[in-house]
């Protein structure tokens, strides 16, 4: 049986074939939040017996769009079901706050996700947080 080392073009092919997925991959999670004049954080922060989620874009520019922040528990505690949006601009040199929510920080779970729209593009972060340690 022929060994693909014994050929090098076909050794080419199939490691093109194995490298391509994972550039591909690679190339579409580095176009998402960090590239671009546009950038989206979730911020959490524990004050006490809560924690404070805000919503925050960053600008490398003067840039106006629309987002949609939204936070659900995660798991079977409670029955937490938040959504936030509308209209925002941002400049650069500080992140502009979108939405903030404070929730209970007594073991419970909850998935944040947030979406942002500026000049057709799209920029999504999300978040777990809370949950037992």
């Amino acid at each position: 049986m022929p060994r693909i080392a014994d050929h090098p073009r076909r050794a080419t092919a199939a490691l093109a074939l194995v490298l391509l997925p994972a550039v591909a991959l690679a190339a579409m999670g580095a176009a998402g939040q960090a590239d671009g004049p546009v950038r989206c954080e979730i911020r959490v922060a524990p004050e006490g017996t809560l924690m404070t989620l805000e919503a925050l874009v960053h600008a490398d520019k003067n840039v106006s769009g629309t987002y949609s922040f939204r936070v659900k528990s995660a798991g079977r505690m409670g029955g937490t079901d938040i959504e936030q949006g509308g209209a925002f601009d941002a400049a650069p040199g500080r992140p502009a706050v979108l939405g903030t929510v404070a929730l209970s920080a007594n073991g419970a779970a909850y998935d944040a996700a947030l979406d942002v729209t500026v000049g057709g593009s799209n920029v999504s972060c999300t978040e777990r947080v809370g949950g037992r340690k």
